[in-house]
């Protein structure tokens, strides 16, 4: 099964509490919280206590994207927060393999973020500290982009590599410009967990816009 794991950023931040509610009823899989820093990309959005405030709105899973620079200085805020997964980009780490592992430590699942122009080979020795790759299929920092068609053979590579070293069972997740017809794409590329925020909070019928992105 896909899973579909709308992003917040997309939401009502003045009925935020509402707006999970809403995802949670019409069938999502996981909630996407993406945290910016206004350093790493150009665009702040918020932090940990927002996570704590809408935690007891909803039960699903919460996958939280960290596009900040020193994200381990979050990890024990968003671990008593609530978050079930971090997810990091690499460049944004000194050393990548001790981040993934503090994620392990405090019982967080971690995923590792790539951006377009970032190659597939900084999974090679990371990928028995994770359980999902996102492949960024716009430029980080801000909803609503188009979608790089580019991206597409390197979920085709990613699938390779996870089956070569015996991970596929790792989620493929892809974020950026996700619709109808992207996400038949990215799912025939090789994905299993498609971040949609535009189409799924703008949509008005959020069951059917999930039902149809599955």
């Amino acid at each position: 099964m896909t899973i579909i794991a709308p992003s917040i950023l997309a939401s009502d931040f003045a009925r935020l509490g509402e707006e999970l509610r809403s995802i949670d009823e019409a069938g999502a899989d996981w909630v996407h919280i993406d945290i910016m820093d206004n350093h790493f990309v150009p665009n702040l959005t918020f932090g940990p206590p927002i996570v704590s405030m809408i935690r007891p709105t909803t039960k699903l899973l919460f996958d939280v994207h960290l596009m900040v620079e020193r994200p381990e200085t979050l990890f024990p805020a968003l671990k008593a927060a609530g978050a079930d997964r971090v997810t990091v980009h690499p460049e944004a780490c000194v050393h990548l393999d001790r981040t993934l592992t503090q994620i392990g430590e405090l019982g967080m699942k971690a995923g590792v973020a790539l951006n377009p122009h970032t190659p597939l080979s900084v999974l090679e020795y990371v990928l028995d500290k994770i359980d999902l790759v996102l492949i960024m299929t716009i430029n980080p920092g801000f909803g609503g982009q188009a979608f790089m068609p580019s991206m597409l053979p390197k979920l085709r590579q990613l699938r390779e590599m996870l089956a070569r070293h015996g991970r596929s069972d790792v989620y493929v997740q892809v974020d950026g410009g996700i619709n109808l017809e992207t996400a038949a794409l990215v799912k025939e590329a090789g994905a299993n967990s498609l971040v949609a925020g535009t189409y799924i909070f703008g949509h008005p019928n959020r069951k059917e816009a999930i039902l149809s992105l599955r």
